[in-house]
């Protein structure tokens, strides 16, 4: 394993201080927008930020959503592997679920508008028994994906400061719980596009040091020739001439069905990104997805591209750390392509840098997470089954209580899996085996009103049960073992994969004949509860309607929404068709058929393209999220001036402030106030 390069108390600074920090600002941006937005923290607010999330920030919190430790140590370990392919299969092979539930979230919005988690739905529509058997996917979904956050980024910091593992996994969470408890949606929303913007900064770091001024690698033409000797020495099996630079490779084909498979369920069955869904203001809701969809895409391609492939060129310097070796498998799998290939090409600051993201794509993803769960276990599980009177003070209560709880009981599992040897890599494929059979009903729930009670629940069941005997018993005859080195391999959990997602198209449509097809209207799902708020807000002595989120709609404001929502419906779906066949098929599959091994002036403008990308990427979710903000934020900025040099006081700050209905065209967001300054004397 990797001598450390950085002292273990740089681990425990980055993990403690920085978590520190974030947790403070958080706490202060909270307090900043109770104080002069009148953002009032109610259940609602804590678990949908009022419903009035712009698209930038949508945009935003999607990228950091998505951008987990496996976004960054798997992509680059599968190119290590696989070569170009590698990171192109895993960022189109996860980009297209975006952009696909960019159309459930807009169907959602339109068929739900009060809803806090898809399960609601899935309640509203086919009652007790279905609702149960989705809020047991739903909870594996999150709980899978925040193992792999934890034990991904704590083996990332283990092996990059000497910090010990156990230490890491009980106090990556700290941070996120203080500043998640205290702002709850909201803050996690602003946090994911700091988070976001510090995450591409360093990524277009490491990018032009591997591609312009390293004086070790500094152009494409010199990782080119690198890669060529590369593959003289190693050869890589099943790739065209056993080439790195070919988009024709047997086992990266066989990645990509994995990581597509894998990646439907835990887009579509995590709550989180309903979370956001339900977040975002209707109009704002399919440019958020978009946006969010397409930035997401340079991230995991242009970083393995960048890393995956200097670690393949470097390892023959003597300034990479397993010199004179190659990486073992264990090492690769465990993620570390990306931290090693960052010392070689930076020394410490690459170190530094490479904690620095890590720390941001686990932290963030993991605010999203408690979320995720915390609202279902409030909702879904203690509103719906022990307390359907709760007020919206016993659900803050109770939110807060599960995103305490839920962050010990994942740690704790953490801990569990390292002593077992689960490496991120093995949690990444078997995700799609153990949840991806209910993908296919969780969405004929919200756009096929045939779709029975019976097909829904049992499908999900009958397609896990189909996919564990098929992971299972192709890996006992492949290598004639269950150990963790030969379920974990790419054959046993292709046939898994395969097999969850696709057995519902069997089950589905047999249940459907022999219980009926459903002619449901859609009509069950708009009688779910908003959290009764008023309590808090009395007790905060506010009119509920004056804050945030707290605004009901009328009849003709309710209709104005759902036209604009048809509307963004039928958008999405040309567009996600359109975007889904260009990455999937137009652009990867003539290379894979010709086998065409990239000549350097391709490669040259295969790694431009990916630079350009990842610069929109960074005007789209990093800067357009502020100018998108811009009013708020001067008005925000300017109540802070005047109530800090006395010049105003608070209540006259807000006696000032006019609540009206802000209307503009093509936007349907929910009033906001519209702050109608009278010019005054400051005396």
């Amino acid at each position: 394993m990797l001598t450390p390069s950085l002292d273990s108390s740089v681990g425990y600074g980055i993990v403690l201080g920085l978590g520190a920090l974030f947790a403070f600002g958080m706490i202060l941006v909270t307090f900043i927008l109770r104080r002069y937005n009148q953002e009032l923290q109610t259940s609602e607010m804590f678990n949908t930020a009022g419903r009035t999330v712009k698209s930038g920030l949508v945009g935003s919190a999607v990228v950091s959503s998505w951008t987990w430790a496996a976004t960054l140590l798997q992509s680059s370990g599968v190119c290590y592997r696989y070569g170009v392919s590698g990171p192109f299969w895993y960022a189109s092979g996860a980009t297209v679920q975006i952009l696909l539930f960019a159309t459930l979230a807009i169907e959602l919005k339109r068929r739900a508008p009060n809803a806090h988690t898809f399960l609601e739905v899935i309640k509203a529509r086919y009652g007790t028994f279905t609702h149960i058997v989705f809020m047991v996917f739903g909870l594996v979904t999150n709980i899978l994906v925040t193992l792999m956050l934890i034990v991904g980024g704590s083996a990332t910091i283990n092996a990059l400061t000497g910090m010990h593992t156990i230490a890491a996994i009980y106090l990556l969470p700290v941070g996120v719980v203080a500043y998640t408890v205290f702002g709850g949606l909201k803050a996690t929303i602003l946090t994911d596009w700091i988070h976001t913007f510090i995450l591409l900064i360093i990524i277009i770091l490491f990018a032009l040091t591997a591609y312009a001024t390293s004086d070790v690698l500094g152009s494409p033409s010199v990782v080119y020739d690198l890669l060529v000797e590369a593959a003289k020495t190693h050869p890589v099996e099943g790739n065209k001439g056993g080439s790195y630079l070919t988009m024709q490779s047997r086992e990266g084909a066989i990645f990509f069905v994995i990581n597509i498979v894998g990646n439907f369920g835990t887009v579509f069955l995590d709550n989180g990104y309903y979370n956001k869904a339900i977040a975002a203001s209707p109009v704002h809701a399919l440019p958020g997805y978009i946006i969010g969809g397409l930035s997401w895409f340079a991230i995991p391609w242009l970083t393995a591209t960048t890393m995956g492939l200097a670690g393949l060129a470097l390892e023959t310097s003597p300034r990479f750390p397993t010199y004179p070796e190659r990486m073992t498998d264990a090492e690769v799998s465990s993620g570390l392509v990306l931290p090693y290939a960052a010392v070689a090409l930076l020394g410490k600051g690459g170190a530094v840098a490479t904690l620095l993201i890590v720390f941001m794509a686990v932290t963030s993803a993991t605010s999203s997470e408690l979320i995720a769960t915390s609202s279902i276990f409030t909702y879904d599980l203690y509103r719906t089954y022990f307390n359907p009177e709760a007020s919206g003070k016993r659900l803050i209560w109770i939110s807060h209580f599960l995103v305490i709880g839920y962050a010990i009981f994942i740690s704790t599992f953490s801990v569990g899996l390292w002593y077992a040897g689960i490496s991120l890599g093995y949690l990444y494929v078997m995700m799609g085996v153990i949840i991806s059979a209910a993908v296919l009903p969780a969405t004929l729930t919200l756009i096929w009103k045939g779709q029975n009670k019976w097909a829904a629940s049992i499908s999900p069941i009958l397609g896990f049960a189909c996919a564990l005997i098929a992971w299972l018993v192709t890996a006992k005859k492949t290598c004639g073992d269950l150990g963790v080195a030969c379920t974990g391999s790419n054959n046993p959990m292709l046939a898994g994969n395969v097999v969850a997602l696709l057995s519902p198209c069997i089950f589905i449509p047999i249940l459907t004949l022999i219980f009926g097809v459903d002619n449901y209207d859609w009509e069950s799902m708009k009688s779910i509860r908003k959290g009764d708020d008023h309590g808090v807000a009395s007790d905060a002595g506010v009119d509920l309607e004056d804050t945030v989120g707290g605004h009901e709609e009328t009849v003709d404001e309710f209709a104005d929404e759902q036209a604009k929502l048809e509307r963004a419906g039928k958008i999405s779906k040309t567009m996600t068709v359109v975007m889904t066949i260009a990455l999937l098929v137009l652009w990867p599959m003539p290379m894979y058929g010709s086998g065409y091994i990239f000549s350097k002036k391709f490669f040259t403008g295969w790694v431009v393209v990916g630079i350009i990308w990842i610069f929109c990427s960074f005007i789209g979710v990093g800067l357009f999220p502020v100018y998108e903000g811009r009013a708020t934020l001067v008005s925000t900025f300017k109540n802070i001036y005047l109530d800090l040099t006395g010049k105003r006081s608070i209540k006259t700050i807000h006696a000032q402030e006019t609540v009206t209905e802000v209307k503009t065209p093509g936007d349907s967001t929910p009033p906001e106030k519209a702050v109608v300054k009278e010019e005054i004397s400051a005396h």
